[in-house]
């Protein structure tokens, strides 16, 4: 999903001083001032939201609401209401949002102003977009009820209004597939000190995300989530007398460093871990501090960025959720679990990369100076988690080859202080009984680089981390014609999904660099049907082409291609639509998000799909 921001707001002081430290800048903080197209729909979307505010002693806390889709909804410009069951005894943000009138039953507070700090997420489908406004008002109402003879009234239901004043859509990164639905809850008290009792410590170990709040003293909140494999928190020390310390990972993310920016100025954050399966729920606050380099790697070995949190309060409270969540896929992304230098993998059960499908590079073909196709043997493919489809992509995991370890400063490659060489690329041929697969990539970095270096005779040996994506070309009705728009490589979804589509009602509009001639000549030798429906727009080219090009363009020619040497436009798309006597149906894009931008702009009023790769 695309999500358009203006009036970029600048970075503060913590996030600056984060981008300083990690040798990362980036050109403007992509946060919108209010709240977008994009962020009103997720919220109408999702079955979750992760909330965040301040107690009054300054603590962070936060919760996770939901259980069912439109319980939240914007209801005026930037303003978004609120409607849901909830704890109403036990749950720390709503205490903090709420003061008690004079009736037992209803709690109201209008105009306050307090900062809160959201995250509405759909795990099943990995999307998320984070928000921060200031309350207008908030009420709560229990639902009391008998048991044992006594009066009940930890269940109830809230409702906020908040005024939004930032959105922020995030990648799709570390989010673990889950079905969430509805559930009673029937909220109970287990602890509420800092030393967690054994039930707590299993929730920890068993847990595969969290959501953290943080803030920038009292001017902004940010709330989000952090995902990896079951157990990745680990605990430092729970003890009655020297305090509890949790630990956790920061994976490679989208490099902005909000949360971390904003714990860089007030070393504070508030915690919130689920138990999707029981409804069970650990509330936590407590004072941060952000390992760098080698203070991280000396408690956590192989990681360059952690963060660790000295328990001041939590709150453990039995089945204090409205909601429930079966597990799905895990994220491709997900490393093995960061044991602490206190532990012994081996005890512990670690992931070994040999309970991973692994890749062997077996072909290389240079389609091009700057582009080319590898070839893939799956090894040992009953390990992998599922099988792959046409149209998805393969996440592959090149650390063992690259990651240099950690550090604390690298001025010669300060991308790669936090990398995880993880990457994810389309997979361009189909599903083949061989357990072979063909990837058609740029060399545009440390990964691809490295892969254009190899020779396949030398056996180079690749863990799967898995197979994901869904961006599947459906052929309509009888008289319905498919377009697909490709920019540059991203014609390679495209080529997996040809030998199941009917060529007849597709039409393919490519656009590419002329130096990249080869790789058309590379496609429709390898499918010729693609000759008499495709057009191809060959840029650069404008002022001419020296003979050897010209040659080759002929060539492309007199396969029956359409060759134009200048830039698609708006025209060209129209006139496909107007042209066409079959009916046309939805439009796939793949292309880069500057061409997309212009692509969904001319496209106004048809339907467009298409992969959000803005991350």
């Amino acid at each position: 999903m695309a999500f358009f921001h203006s009036a970029s707001l600048p970075f503060h002081h913590g996030e600056r001083k984060m981008h300083e430290i990690l040798h990362h800048s980036p050109s403007e903080n992509p946060t919108s001032p209010f709240l977008t197209p994009g962020a009103a729909y997720m919220l109408q979307r999702a079955p979750l939201l992760a909330l965040g505010t301040l107690d009054a002693q300054a603590r962070p806390w936060t919760t996770v609401w939901g259980g069912d889709i439109g319980f939240s909804r914007p209801v005026g410009h930037s303003v978004v209401a609120i409607s849901t069951l909830v704890d109403t005894k036990y749950d720390p943000v709503l205490e903090s949002l709420l003061t008690e009138d004079e009736n037992e039953n209803v709690i109201a507070k209008e105009g306050s102003g307090k900062m809160i700090s959201g995250l509405t997420i759909d795990l099943e489908t990995r999307s998320r977009v984070k928000l921060y406004g200031k309350l207008i008002a908030a009420t709560r109402r229990n639902h009391d009820g008998e048991e044992d003879g006594q009066r009940q009234s930890t269940r109830g239901e809230a409702q906020l209004v908040v005024k939004v004043e930032q959105s922020l859509g995030n990648c799709p990164k570390y989010l673990n597939k889950k079905h969430i639905y509805p559930a009673l809850s029937s909220p109970k008290l287990i602890s509420n000190t800092p030393f967690l009792p054994t039930k707590v410590l299993t929730l920890l170990a068993k847990a595969d995300c969290f959501f953290i709040s943080s803030t920038n003293h009292n001017s902004d909140m940010d709330t989000n989530y952090r995902g990896g494999p079951p157990g990745f928190v680990r605990v430092l020390c729970n003890d009655p007398v020297e305090g509890t310390i949790l630990i956790y990972p920061e994976y490679s993310g989208n490099r902005l460093y909000q949360t971390l920016g904003n714990l860089q100025t007030t070393p504070l954050a508030g915690l919130v871990f689920p138990n999707f399966e029981t409804g069970d729920v650990l509330y936590v606050t407590g004072k941060t501090e952000i390992l760098i380099g080698k203070d991280s790697a000396a408690l956590l070995p192989h990681s360059n960025l952690a963060v660790k949190l000295t328990i001041t309060a939590a709150r453990f409270v039995e089945s204090g959720l409205a909601f429930r969540g079966s597990a799905g896929e895990p994220s491709p992304y997900n490393p093995p679990v960061r044991y602490l230098v206190s532990e012994s993998p081996s005890s512990k059960g670690l992931q070994s990369n040999d309970t991973l499908s692994t890749a062997t590079l077996i072909l290389k073909t240079l389609l091009t100076p700057t582009i080319a196709r590898f070839r893939f043997h799956l090894t040992n493919p009953s390990n992998t988690t599922q099988t792959w489809q046409a149209g998805q992509y393969v996440a592959l995991d090149f650390s063992s080859e690259l990651d240099l370890g950690y550090s604390h400063m690298r001025d010669s490659d300060p991308q790669s202080l936090n990398d995880d060489y993880i990457r994810t690329f389309t997979i361009s041929s189909p599903p083949s009984e061989n357990n072979e697969f063909d990837i058609t990539i740029r060399n545009v970095g440390p990964v691809t680089g490295f892969l254009f270096r190899q020779n396949p005779r030398a056996g180079l040996e690749v863990p799967v981390r898995g197979f994901g994506g869904d961006f599947r070309i459906a052929v309509g009705g009888e008289d319905e014609v498919v377009p697909f728009v490709a920019g540059g490589i991203g014609i390679t979804p495209l080529l997996a999904q040809l030998p199941d589509l009917d060529m007849k009602k597709l039409r393919v509009f490519w656009t590419l660099g002329g130096r990249d001639v080869g790789l058309v000549e590379d496609v429709v030798k390898t499918y010729p049907a693609l000759s008499g429906i495709t057009r191809v727009f060959l840029t650069g080219m404008e002022k001419g082409s020296s003979d050897i090009e010209s040659r080759r363009i002929e060539g492309l020619v007199a396969m029956g291609l359409a060759v134009e040497k200048r830039r698609m436009s708006a025209d060209d798309l129209k006139e496909t639509s107007q042209n066409m006597s079959p009916a046309v149906g939805k439009w796939y894009l793949c292309t880069g998000p500057a061409l997309r931008k212009y692509l969904l702009a001319w496209l106004e009023g048809k339907e467009p799909v298409y992969e959000n790769f803005d991350y």
